[in-house]
């Protein structure tokens, strides 16, 4: 029985305990509900309020971003270099004026100096500055223009040419733009007819005045040109065979009497006032000739640096050229002085002149170039002569001759070269040269500024002895 009694009191005490435990895991339950269902009406009740609606449109994507969207920033095409510049040119642009294909014009105006009666093309180049002189001094020479001035070796002047009245003025810049650009200008005018016949040689742009009349001695600064006076026209009236770029050289040795020739072996020397047959083959013994009698006219008044004429009593330094020859003393004088090669000199062994054979270019400026100097040839290699005269033939040019060629270069605008052949990459040494050339070589004796030319030795004859 109490056995019971206890068994009833210890159930009566577990049951409150395990009611405890159910009560609070609902009331728990029922908080949670409530708390839910509070947070659902607030929801719900904000949905309706303006504050709502205010909260939406701030976070909600504007509709003008999906209606029109951003441009999008295009560069600029690139603006095409011109190649085709016709459309710029003047209207009465001549026709017969070169173009450098690989320049853009970029003004058309008068030039600088204000002459209305000129007019001047600025131009662009991407090219360097020598491949647009190069061309000009080219297509100029290609073209029969008269080439009255050239830029100096270091790039200083301008590039002056002429042709049947027109005349052409190329100045290039020294230097090339930032990024490599090249500026050049060409100055082109209607020339009169006095103008024409008698260009000048100084590297200016203006054009200077046909009468004026230097001195008999080299000016310092300015590159002698041929005379244009009344007598040098009978040149073109005899022979009009003469290359015009070679006409006033011609006209001025002859009226020296320095180019006599001889119809026919073994006859007299025959004097005028022109050249017979100017396109004919030079001989070595007419160019040793010529070239005695060029300097000793040239400077007539200064004994000092004329050539003397052998005498019948010196032994002959040539077996082909005998004391009976016409020209002994002229070539055996020239043997002496030691200014061509000769058994004299020890520079050859080939005790033989060959009088008649033809005289090549290289020989040519090998026995001139000498008497340019007065002093004794520097020495020379392939290398150094094509770098400063970008020959492609270089390598063709005998070892002797190439010390002159390369002498001669420094000599600028009044290289024999340049008189005679103009612009060129191929020297060609080995060619024959005309009468005409052989004739334009002599005009000039000297270096630049230091020198003598026919046409002060024809002013000095004119000019009263005092």
């Amino acid at each position: 029985m109490l056995n019971i009694i206890r068994t009833q009191r210890r159930g009566n005490s577990i049951g409150p305990t395990k009611t405890s435990k159910t009560n609070k895991t609902n009331i728990l339950a029922t908080a949670k509900t409530w708390l839910a269902i509070s947070l659902l009406v607030s929801v719900t009740a904000c949905a309706n309020s303006p504050n709502s609606k205010a909260l939406e449109e701030s976070v909600a994507a504007d509709p003008k971003l999906t209606e029109t969207p951003l441009p999008v920033p295009v560069a600029p095409p690139a603006t095409a270099v011109e190649t085709s510049t016709t459309s710029k040119l003047p209207a009465d642009f001549p026709t017969e004026i070169p173009l450098y294909p690989n320049a853009q014009l970029i003004e058309v105006g008068a030039p600088s100096d204000g002459q209305s009666k000129n007019v001047r093309l600025r131009w662009e180049s991407t090219d360097p500055v020598n491949s647009v002189q190069n061309f000009y001094q080219t297509e100029f020479g290609r073209r029969n223009w008269q080439i009255v001035s050239r830029p100096t070796a270091e790039g200083q002047g301008s590039l002056v040419a002429t042709r049947d009245k027109l005349r052409v003025t190329v100045s290039l810049s020294g230097t090339q733009k930032v990024g490599g650009s090249t500026e050049f200008a060409i100055d082109y005018s209607k020339e009169g007819p006095e103008i024409a016949a008698s260009p000048q040689p100084n590297n200016s742009e203006s054009s200077p005045s046909p009468t004026a009349s230097p001195s008999p001695s080299n000016s310092e600064g300015t590159t002698p040109t041929p005379s244009a006076s009344p007598k040098s026209e009978k040149v073109s009236q005899l022979d009009t065979k003469i290359p015009q770029q070679l006409q006033q050289y011609v006209a001025d040795l002859a009226q020296l009497e320095a180019l006599k020739v001889r119809s026919k072996s073994g006859a007299n020397l025959e004097t005028g006032n022109s050249l017979p047959e100017p396109n004919k083959i030079v001989t070595r013994r007419e160019y040793a000739r010529w070239l005695v009698a060029a300097n000793n006219q040239i400077y007539a008044s200064r004994q000092a640096k004329q050539i003397r004429l052998a005498v019948e009593s010196s032994e002959p330094a040539f077996s082909d050229i005998p004391k009976t020859d016409p020209d002994f003393a002229a070539i055996q004088g020239l043997a002496e002085a030691g200014l061509i090669p000769s058994s004299l000199s020890g520079e050859t062994k080939d005790m033989k002149f060959r009088p008649d054979a033809p005289l090549t270019r290289e020989t040519m400026i090998l026995w001139k170039v000498p008497l340019d100097t007065r002093q004794v040839l520097p020495t020379a290699n392939i290398e150094g002569v094509k770098e400063k005269w970008g020959f492609q033939d270089a390598s063709k040019i005998d070892s002797q001759a190439s010390r002159a060629v390369l002498a001669d270069f420094n000599n600028g605008d009044l290289a024999n070269i340049r008189r005679v052949f103009g612009f060129t990459t191929l020297f060609q040494p080995k060619k024959s040269v005309t009468r005409a050339e052989a004739a334009a070589s002599l005009w000039y004796f000297g270096i630049q500024d230091q020198g003598l030319s026919a046409k002060d030795a024809l002013q000095a004859k004119s000019q009263p002895a005092q």
